[in-house]
């Protein structure tokens, strides 16, 4: 029996995750390298920073993947890349002192991206982020505290996230003697992806909440008690949010700098020459099911089309039942919207993703 060729995945996001389930493993042995055992459902992130969700329900653990071997799951990070070499050099994450090499014939790097910090001072020291499990409990634990404090929140910066965020948040906590105060700093329009009529609905409903600000506003210095705004105004807080280099990739998704081809860099941290594409969970989950298809015609000695991108549209809940629906064929806002965005997400979840 042929010994079959080593396909190594970085990362265990959104367009990984949808690789690791659509590429057969008829055709290659599959191989994990991750920090992360689970994939994540990112949509639904936000809301288990306050309750409204628990962490382990929007979860999915890797191991649920039927591997050929035990051990080709490896919680390690990937330190380096010797495509000449075709290796990948892993650290441990459970023991950091051990360091070894995993050879590949196919390289899949999906290891998605961090937010920018734009270089504003403070901002890595005071901050909190929101990309993992772990970011959400270390939030949810700040929240706590600052109630018993009587501090105020505030949110930071860009991403759509931030939105849900903020009405949980300020709902959960309404009944409270000492009531939750948050702000809203953005320094261009919010939603800038979604219709204008849309934009101008989520704003209006933004506005009109107990205890909410919006500042349109440049964030020039975090510091631990304070937000400095680009007017010098200062923003007393409590919790700041901040929610805002990827590798260069031809059409087929194989990575530029690699001359055997056999190298492909998927979601976030992926870059397709002249196909600018907005960093998300659909973009990825596409990204992830072409390139399973490629692959696995590639292993017959076929070839596919260059990937191409047509979006299904946004969906987004601001908070109080109701969303936004930017879709090819229509517009939808308000409960209805809430409707649709809530049953495609938890039908995903339910679905495994």
């Amino acid at each position: 029996m042929n010994k079959l060729p080593s396909l190594v995945i970085l990362g265990t996001g959104w367009s990984s995750y949808s690789l690791l389930r659509s590429v057969k493993t008829s055709l290659y042995r599959v191989i994990v390298i991750s920090p992360r055992n689970h994939f994540l459902f990112t949509p639904l992130l936000a809301s288990t920073t306050v309750g409204t969700l628990e962490f382990r329900s929007i979860i999915e653990p890797i191991r649920n993947f039927v591997f050929e071997h035990a051990n080709d799951l490896h919680l390690s990070s990937a330190t380096s890349v010797d495509f000449a070499k075709q290796t990948v050099m892993c650290q441990s994450s459970l023991s950091p002192d051990i360091q070894y090499p995993v050879e590949y014939d196919k390289l899949v790097i999906g290891v998605g991206a961090l937010p920018s910090t734009f270089g504003v001072p403070g901002v890595h020291e005071h901050c909190f982020f929101l990309k993992e499990i772990t970011d959400a409990r270390a939030i949810r634990s700040r929240l706590l505290d600052n109630f018993e404090k009587s501090l105020e929140p505030s949110i930071s910066e860009t991403e759509r996230s931030r939105l849900k965020h903020v009405d949980d948040l300020a709902r959960l906590y309404k009944d409270f003697g000492a009531p939750v105060k948050v702000t809203l700093i953005e320094s261009r329009k919010i939603l800038g992806s979604f219709d204008q009529r849309l934009q101008a609905y989520a704003e209006k409903k933004l506005r009109q909440r107990e205890n909410f600000t919006m500042v349109k506003a440049f964030v020039t210095e975090v510091k631990q008690d304070c937000v400095i705004l680009n007017d010098g105004t200062s923003i007393s807080c409590g919790l700041v949010v901040w929610s805002t280099g990827q590798i260069l990739t031809n059409n087929c998704l194989n990575i530029i700098s690699d001359p055997s081809k056999n190298s492909f860099a998927i979601g976030d941290c992926g870059d397709i020459i002249d196909m600018p594409l907005p960093f998300t969970a659909q973009v990825a989950e596409r990204e992830g099911r072409y390139l399973a298809e490629r692959l696995n015609c590639l292993a017959k000695g076929k070839e596919v089309k260059p990937f191409q991108f047509k979006s299904m549209g946004c969906w987004l809940y601001i908070g109080g039942y109701e969303g936004l629906s930017d879709l090819p064929d229509f517009k939808l806002k308000g409960f209805p919207s809430w409707f649709l965005w809530r049953s495609a997400y938890l039908t995903r979840l339910a679905a495994g993703a």
